[in-house]
């Protein structure tokens, strides 16, 4: 039950009704938009709600064919008796529209996965029309005319058609030329029609010099219209064949709506539910023009609204770039009853108003515009009274009619009633007024009704901070600008400002003295302390958010960190397994040379001297595959120790380049004196070598740097695996690293090789701004520098220095982390 009759004006729904209104096509979406109402069955508010929520997830990802619709319940009622027909704009438009349900019903065939289920219920069952739409598009052409091919008959007549006209258009055309030559037409008159008939202009002094019928003149009288003697049987044959080809057309559109009238009703009920499709379509618009969503559905009578917004104010003030101060609220079994006070114009009953409008549309069937998280129960009842309900025809004073609607409220209200009061005991006489406010609101707390009321009387805010199920509810007021905030604080009463408001409008000081010494001491230091209390709340309540905020982040942080820690944990465990696989592999190959090895001495019956020297070699290899490699290895298979071994035949070694006499070749790996960065030869130019490091290239001379040999080149990329070195040399570079470097005095090669260095180190300690000082000189340093920074990756860009801090003696990078 909803009170009182026109409880919608009220709350504004039929603002939110014209609004779904405007975004339905046709009047078979408006008509059902005009018919819904509030209910309290569960199960159809689902069921509505699952249909717009699905249809909201098509807008936002799909494409409905809702193309065209017409509405042609009317005219299918119309063709109910015999002999009666549908016209051809009429077939057209059934056409048309049974396309489009053509097309919804693939739609929702196409949908596998099942997003649209409570949606594709709706058309189960609705008959496939392709023979009515194949039937009519033989007789129609595209424009929805009769096409020529409808019938044989029908294409005769039209060709005869055709055939005299042009017979008629010729013979004018002679006569029209011929009176033109006598001068009884102007040159630039041409043959017309008149009721149906061609037709010569002739001067009107002239028309009774051509022999014929006299159809029409002009409005000035100076031409007359004549149909030519010579082609008045031709243009009864016109007319005999346009009336027969009008019978035939009628014969035709007889014969299809014959076919068509067995299935009015079923092509009625594919109408309706069409118009429902509308319907849904238009509460999904909306929710997705306003975010408006489905609250979670509660299973007790309670309301807890976050981030909750007027609909209809949200609109009124986006048009302006403004925002709705969201609403938050929660009516459970503990607070069943809000007492909202506050100042005058500060949102106490845009605040009510929410709460009943969101309410009123969420049984509906519609989406609400609220945050996530909300919860809304569903009430047999709502109440509201709110307005000035005074009428002088039927002897009504303003408070009489809210004491009219509070015996409603009193006989009618339950558990299950949700109830609405603006101002609440206001209209009468303050003292007895809020008595019988009291005495109202307790007897609806008694009855476990559900409700927000709105008032300034103290004697209900006493009441609400001491009843059980009731509580208060603050509008705060930012009393530094003297301005409502339109926020909604509960637990606490409100404060009016009364006195604050009166000194802000100008009124004299002695005349607001006057009335706080009326109202007594006490009074004023109540609604200070008052003041005070909500003051201080909202002080805490913002340090409460902040710790929340701070305490959201450094979880985000330590979930980073933990992240991060089992990355680098299975990053060790992958090149510790890695590692071990290849000293396996390392082994095996080992021990398969060891057995070859044993194999050949057997044949050769190998001294013992020589046996001895050889097994001294591959424990020596063994002991040195084992120093750069701390991981368990399979050790290597013993040596028989009785077995005879006859020395092999003298193997000569293949040459091995040494240090000393290193001459440069293609492949060879390198590294500059000094430093440990190791590259490898491309090519050799004289005395030049090419050499890359890692993925840059460069020009060096041969002494300035020295051969690695490929012993050390695999001993330091053993070392360089563990995790754990990786992280401490990380750790110690961090500490040591200075975004700054000094070049001057180098030479250009030493100066290029520290800032290959420089520039990884910075990389790996993650610093993005870098300072490289190389002094401004001939300027040679400084574009050997720069020309490097320009082929390196991880550079962002660079620029000097400001002027006042080095200028173009310093070059400052920024790399791209």
């Amino acid at each position: 039950m909803i009170y009182p009759e026109h409880l919608e004006q009220k709350l504004g729904f039929d603002q939110i009704r014209h609004i779904l209104s405007l975004r339905c096509r046709t009047p078979l979406g408006r008509d059902i938009v005009a018919s819904f109402t509030f209910t309290n069955n569960a199960k159809t508010i689902a069921h509505e709600l699952v249909c717009t929520n699905e249809f909201i997830r098509i807008l936002r990802e799909d494409h409905f064919p809702f193309d065209f619709v017409a509405d042609l319940r009317g005219e299918l009622r119309r063709i109910r008796p015999e002999g009666t027909y549908l016209i051809e704009s009429e077939l057209f438009s059934l056409m048309r529209t049974l396309t489009t349900l053509d097309s919804i019903q693939s739609f929702f065939k196409k949908d596998l996965e099942g997003h649209y289920t409570t949606l594709a219920s709706l058309i189960y069952g609705i008959e496939h029309f392709a023979p009515i739409t194949k039937l009519i598009g033989s007789i129609l052409d595209k424009n929805g005319r009769m096409a020529d091919n409808a019938s044989p008959e029908l294409r005769r007549i039209r060709h005869d058609l055709i055939a005299v006209t042009q017979s008629i258009s010729k013979q004018i055309e002679r006569i029209m030329s011929r009176a033109r030559a006598e001068g009884l037409s102007d040159d630039d008159m041409a043959p017309t029609v008149r009721d149906g008939r061609l037709v010569i202009p002739v001067i009107a002094r002239n028309k009774r010099r051509i022999a014929g019928i006299i159809h029409d003149e002009s409005a000035t009288g100076k031409t007359a219209y004549i149909e030519p003697a010579e082609v008045v049987e031709a243009n009864n044959r016109i007319r005999e064949l346009e009336m027969d080809e009008r019978r035939e057309i009628i014969r035709i559109l007889i014969s299809v709506t014959d076919q068509i009238r067995p299935l009015v009703p079923a092509l009625a009920d594919a109408l309706d539910k069409l118009g429902l499709l509308e319907f849904i379509r238009a509460k999904a618009t909306f929710a997705v023009e306003q975010n408006a969503i489905c609250p979670l559905f509660a299973d007790k009578h309670t309301i807890k609204l976050h981030k909750a917004v007027h609909p209809l104010l949200q609109i009124s003030l986006s048009k302006n770039g403004r925002k709705v101060v969201p609403l938050d609220l929660e009516l459970d079994d503990k607070a069943r009853i809000l007492v909202i006070s506050g100042p005058n114009a500060g949102g106490k009953s845009v605040c009510l108003k929410t709460v009943g409008l969101l309410q009123y549309m969420f049984q509906c069937g519609m989406p609400v515009t609220i945050g996530e998280g909300s919860e809304m129960g569903i009430f047999d009842d709502i109440f509201i009274d709110i307005g000035d309900e005074q009428s002088l025809e039927d002897d009504l004073s303003t408070y009489s009619s809210h004491l009219i609607n509070m015996k409603h409220f009193l006989r009618n209200a339950s558990a299950g009633t949700l109830f609405l009061v603006d101002e609440f005991g206001s209209g009468t006489e303050p003292q007895i007024g809020g008595a019988l406010a009291e005495a109202i609101l307790t007897e609806l707390n008694e009855k476990k009704a559900t409700g927000v009321i709105t008032t300034h009387y103290t004697n209900l805010k006493h009441y609400a901070a001491s009843a059980e199920g009731v509580m208060n509810g603050a509008m705060l007021y930012d009393q530094h600008n003297m301005q409502p905030l339109f926020m909604l604080k509960t637990g606490l009463p409100g404060s009016s400002f009364a006195v604050e408001i009166a000194r802000k409008i100008g009124l004299p000081n002695h005349v607001i003295q006057n009335a706080l010494d009326i109202v007594g001491q006490d009074h004023v230091d109540f609604d200070k302390n008052l003041r005070a209390v909500l003051r201080d709340k909202r002080y805490w309540e913002e340090k409460r958010d902040n710790i929340r905020r701070k305490d959201k982040q450094l979880e985000g942080l330590l979930a980073s960190y933990d992240e991060q820690l089992s990355k680098l944990k299975a990053e060790k465990k992958a090149i510790i397994d890695a590692a071990k696989r290849e000293a396996a592999q390392l082994m095996q190959r080992a021990n398969a040379n060891i057995e070859n090895t044993i194999r050949t001495i057997k044949e050769s019956q190998a001294e013992k001297e020589s046996t001895k020297a050889m097994r001294e070699a591959f424990e020596k290899e063994k002991a040195d595959l084992l120093a750069d490699d701390e991981t368990p290895i399979p050790q290597l298979k013993p040596m028989p120790a009785k077995a005879k071994i006859i020395p092999p035949k003298p193997v000569q070694p293949k040459p091995q380049k040494t240090v000393a006499d290193w001459k440069p070749a293609k492949g060879d790996n390198v590294r500059v004196i000094g430093q440990t960065t190791i590259g490898q030869i491309l090519e050799v130019k004289n005395n030049e070598l090419i050499v890359a490091f890692g993925g840059m290239r460069m020009a060096l001379k041969a002494d300035k740097l020295e051969y690695v040999s490929r012993n050390e080149f695999r001993k330091q990329n053993l070392k360089s695996t563990p995790v754990q070195q990786l992280s401490d040399s990380i750790g110690k570079r961090k500490l040591d690293f200075k975004s700054d470097i000094d070049l001057r005095g180098l030479r250009a090669d030493e100066a290029l090789q520290a800032v290959i260095s420089f520039i990884d180190d910075a990389v790996m300690v993650g610093s993005p701004k870098l300072r490289i000082l190389h002094g401004t000189g001939t300027g040679a340093l400084r574009k050997t520098i720069r020309d490097y920074l320009k082929m390196c990756d991880v550079v962002a860009d660079f620029a000097d220095e400001h002027v006042q801090l080095g200028g173009a003696g310093i070059t400052v990078v920024n790399l791209d982390l």
